[in-house]
């Protein structure tokens, strides 16, 4: 874009006022129905089409592909956004412990999770030809029940299965001074993820039972129920409390959006203090997380650079109309969606939402309903877990931590020769 700048001003603002234009037709579209999500997606073809003839016109394919992967980064961005913080490198990575008192180690599986990868991996044979105990959880097992009871004889207590799933026997662990170990078995696995663990490399995850390599980090809680990850509350956390988004996530998303923010909506019902201490009355989306995410970017996954720094990741993102939505599209494919308007991102070691009704959330993936005030806290070094000797132990966000102002002025002393 900067060669055509130099060459063409007319053009690239031609091609950015597309994109704009796409952006926003692509939000009517999401949240409209009828003749005015018709007309909407004929917006976005058209202004596609305008940009694209733009840019062949005065001969610029480079910009055209540049033009081309923005607008399928709103499209994926669409989809996502809704479907789904700083120590060194040095000192983020697992230190060596030393070995616990007792000699028995426990796996739960869930056999469902993941789309069956219990069995696609063999993973209760694995286990036994590690010494490691499979308990098999049934439909009308209690997870939490069976973990307690493992823990009374147990050193390790591990869990194969999703982010939900990993949360309670974490609790477990938590409650009774053992370590845990994380089998990414799930479908997301975002806790492996941030981790470092090889969310692909399940057999390898069961070697940190009898690893020495260890990590303390951080739980949250929110009315005292832990979570590992995240809680949404807002839009997303209203789409998955649907029975259909399971089975139908895109077809779910596509018919709630109209009714959530489309003409005439009711505001969600959140009260909350921002990061100066003014007052909200709502938000379309409320993310609240153990330690900060990095979130540069609309689609994918986030990742923290840490699970220790003792704080709550909060963003609270409003987005009242189409022309919000086109900023927001934009900021998001440039990886600058903190410099949306709407956008609020802070840390803290509580924060508080008030609501005179149930409040529907997502916590770790799973849909609840919690009775307000929603208290939410940190528990910091609360959860001593085992990872294997071959794991990178640090997450995307830690590897890569983006040209931040830290990061400058690191890149600075290293070049004085003071690092």
């Amino acid at each position: 874009m900067l060669r055509l700048l130099l060459r063409d001003g007319v053009a690239l603002a031609e091609a950015i006022g597309a994109v704009a234009v796409a952006g926003g037709g692509a939000w009517v579209a999401l949240t409209r129905r009828g003749a005015a999500r018709v007309a909407a997606t004929v917006v976005v073809v058209a202004a596609a089409a305008f940009g694209a003839a733009a840019l062949i016109e005065r001969d610029a394919l480079r910009e055209l592909i540049a033009l081309t992967v923005a607008l399928s980064a709103f499209g994926v961005a669409s989809r996502r956004a809704l479907d789904r913080r700083e120590r060194t490198l040095e000192s983020a990575r697992p230190t060596v412990g030393s070995r616990r008192r007792r000699d028995r180690f426990v796996l739960l599986m869930n056999p469902r999770s993941g789309g069956g990868k219990v069995e696609r991996f063999q993973l209760v044979e694995e286990a036994k030809r590690r010494g490691i105990e499979p308990v098999l959880l049934e439909p009308s097992d209690d997870l939490v029940a069976l973990a307690r009871e493992a823990a009374r004889t147990a050193e390790v207590l591990g869990m194969a299965g999703g982010d939900g799933s990993q949360a309670l026997v974490a609790q477990v662990a938590v409650e009774n001074e053992l370590d845990f170990v994380c089998v990414p078995a799930g479908t997301r696995n975002h806790l492996a993820l941030d981790l470092g663990l090889d969310r692909d490399a399940v057999i390898a995850a069961l070697d940190a039972f009898a690893s020495p390599v260890e990590r303390r980090v951080d739980v949250a809680y929110v009315n005292e129920r832990i979570f590992l990850n995240n809680v949404s509350l807002g839009i997303y956390a209203e789409i998955v409390r649907s029975a259909a988004y399971r089975d139908a996530k895109l077809q779910t998303i596509r018919d709630a959006l109209p009714t959530l923010l489309g003409p005439g909506r009711t505001p969600f019902d959140l009260r909350f203090q921002g990061p100066q201490g003014g007052k909200h009355v709502s938000a379309q989306l409320i993310l609240v997380s153990n330690n900060p995410y990095r979130l540069d970017q609309l689609g994918g996954i986030g990742s923290r650079p840490r699970l220790d720094s003792g704080l709550l990741g909060i963003v609270a993102v409003d987005i009242p109309n189409a022309t919000s939505a086109a900023e927001l599209a934009a900021l998001g494919a440039l990886g600058q969606l903190q410099r949306f308007s709407g956008w609020r991102e802070w840390t803290a070691e509580q924060f508080l939402v008030e609501s005179t009704q149930t409040v529907a959330a997502g916590i770790d993936g799973e849909a609840v309903t919690l009775d307000p005030p929603l208290r939410f806290r940190v528990a910091p070094a609360a959860l001593r877990v085992r990872l294997p000797p071959t794991a990178a132990g640090l997450s995307p966000a830690a590897l890569s931590p983006g040209f931040t102002r830290s990061a400058l002025h690191e890149l600075l002393r290293i070049a004085v020769g003071r690092n």
